[in-house]
């Protein structure tokens, strides 16, 4: 099985702030399955750290005002193209982002609060009939 996995779940430093959201669940998925890191929104060319984003109408939008929608969807576009090539047949993505958010993504207020949604590269890879997980799946974690 080929898993593709949001990068900063591996402990790749690609967050908004700098960090990363390693996780011990989906690191052990490297044990016994071929895993494919990525972070869509540095592939899109946005720099690490970056203010945080979030959707809002629609749109990708950082607590700055900035609209980073048209990085976000680029960097979701290569990512999804390399899930193709690599016939990829799973992808466990982080919790509530605004690119792998599966199923509960924040408001767009920037307050901290979670609606049903999910984010721009979760979207697609879902429209293109990829099954998409969220890591909290693996570790029991409430949304």
């Amino acid at each position: 099985m080929n898993i593709m996995v949001s990068a900063c779940l591996l402990g790749h430093r690609c967050k908004y702030n700098g960090g990363d959201n390693y996780c011990e669940e989906v690191r052990a998925l490297t044990d016994r399955q071929k895993v494919i890191p990525v972070c869509p929104e540095s592939a899109g060319g946005l720099p690490t750290p970056r203010p945080p984003c979030e959707i809002v109408n629609g749109e990708v939008v950082g607590s700055d005002g900035v609209s980073r929608d048209r990085e976000f969807r680029a960097g979701a576009e290569i990512c999804l193209e390399l899930a193709k090539e690599k016939d990829i047949d799973l992808a466990v993505l982080q919790s509530r982002s605004p690119s792998c958010g599966v199923g509960k993504i924040y408001d767009g207020t920037f307050s901290g609060r979670l609606v049903e949604g999910s984010g721009v590269f979760a979207s697609m890879l879902q429209a293109n009939g990829i099954r998409v997980i969220d890591a909290a799946e693996l570790t029991g974690e409430k949304l």
